[in-house]
């Protein structure tokens, strides 16, 4: 795996504990039965969205949410093909808190446990009313980096 965010792959790879589980339907695939290139970033948010949630990060119920997170960019870099019907792990972990925002790290392994698709990106925690950034509190980020 080269990418110029990745000093160590073989820690790297290590330190993924959470993950999410998804089954690549039909509808996104192309005509050769090949995932879609534009999917990665869909499965990333899903992953995302239960890793904070696993981590009681953001209190999702609640509609009077203050503040929120919102992503800055996203990249994904292909490894493998992947098809129809398979069944990808997509493993999510925070890979550096700074003053309000997170860069999160993502791996996606196959049924052979091979890597097919790896990527990051970075969240801002944000005021929803006047969309400036907001500074991580200390329990936030005790809660970040427990991963």
């Amino acid at each position: 795996m080269k990418a110029a965010y990745i000093e160590d792959p073989k820690k790297w790879e290590e330190d993924f504990k959470f993950f999410v589980e998804v089954t690549v339907r039909f509808s996104e695939t192309d005509m050769y039965g090949h995932l879609n290139n534009t999917v990665p970033f869909a499965y990333f948010e899903y992953a995302r969205i239960e890793y904070l949630k696993h981590l009681s990060f953001i209190d999702w119920t609640s509609g009077q949410m203050a503040k929120i997170p919102v992503v800055a960019d996203l990249q994904c870099d292909y490894l493998k093909q992947v098809y129809f019907d398979e069944t990808l792990r997509i493993y999510v972990k925070a890979a550096r808190i700074g003053n309000s925002s997170i860069d999160i790290h993502y791996l996606a392994r196959n049924e052979k446990d091979e890597p097919v698709f790896i990527g990051r990106g970075t969240i801002v925690q944000i005021d929803k009313s006047t969309g400036k950034a907001i500074p991580w509190d200390e329990k936030e980020k005790l809660i970040l980096q427990a991963k």
